[in-house]
């Protein structure tokens, strides 16, 4: 059984999945490969990027660190979503998919904002307004069922990219603080930092001197020139209605 499976492979889903797995549990995300953020032509209010990014790039490099912090990941839809033991929520979710064998997880992060039908068995307080439906939270992303977590549009969350960012990083964290890990507040300091006033280093935490951190940055830095070194050959998703008038014409 995984400790978080994360339903939704978009920006606030990726940004989940960084901190769940950074934190050591174990997350997997289930990405139907159809994050809104695709639609986007040029991601352009999103802090570092001065000029902006390309969105798929953005997604692509998200995935990426997702995987080095240890997340893994399974293409297909969730389609339902039930307890184990409706007497017992601790004992976890069965999530059925659209394609493979029955998935468990102990929590589940629900961050698919085209989609959310799943959810229904559960009654975990679907609203509709219009054509859409959210789910109602608390702040750090918890419905109404215990072990069931919403984030970014599906929890009524602006659009925006840096939003559904900091509202998936906001509702990892709820979830590695309701699962007990062993866990502080995942920060990189140098060398002395909370030994050089007598302190352990807290959980989560490390320490690094000066030709670590340079090591760290040179690789970084080679990273990215080698994800921007060539233009990406992906054109932006269209809008389904606009596929669809194109196909009939």
């Amino acid at each position: 059984m995984r400790d978080v499976c994360i339903v939704g492979g978009g920006v606030a889903g990726l940004a989940a999945s960084i901190f769940t797995a950074r934190a050591g549990l174990d997350t997997l995300v289930v990405d139907g490969g159809e994050s809104i953020l695709a639609r986007n032509a040029s991601l352009e209010n999103y802090p570092g990027y001065p000029d902006g990014i390309d969105a798929r790039r953005y997604l692509q490099l998200s995935r990426e660190q997702a995987r080095n912090a240890g997340a893994t990941f399974e293409l297909g839809h969730v389609t339902r979503i039930e307890a184990i033991d409706d007497t017992d929520l601790e004992q976890g979710f069965i999530l059925e998919t659209d394609g493979g064998e029955p998935l468990e997880a102990r929590r589940v992060i629900a961050a698919s904002w085209s989609d959310s039908e799943y959810l229904v068995p559960l009654d975990v307080g679907r609203l509709q307004r219009g054509s859409k439906h959210y789910v109602s939270v608390d702040d750090g992303g918890r419905t109404a069922v215990d072990g069931i977590y919403a984030a970014g549009r599906l929890a009524n969350e602006p659009h925006q990219s840096i939003v559904a960012a900091g509202h998936g990083a906001k509702v990892g964290l709820a979830v590695i603080h309701d699962s007990d890990a062993n866990f502080y507040h995942d920060w990189v300091a140098p060398e002395g930092y909370f030994t050089g006033r007598d302190r352990d280093v807290p959980p989560g935490c490390e320490e690094i001197d000066d030709d670590e951190r340079l090591e760290r940055d040179e690789q970084a830095r080679a990273r990215m020139l080698e994800a921007f070194s060539e233009p990406l050959d992906e054109q932006p998703t269209m809008h389904p209605s606009v596929a669809e008038t194109d196909t009939e014409n």
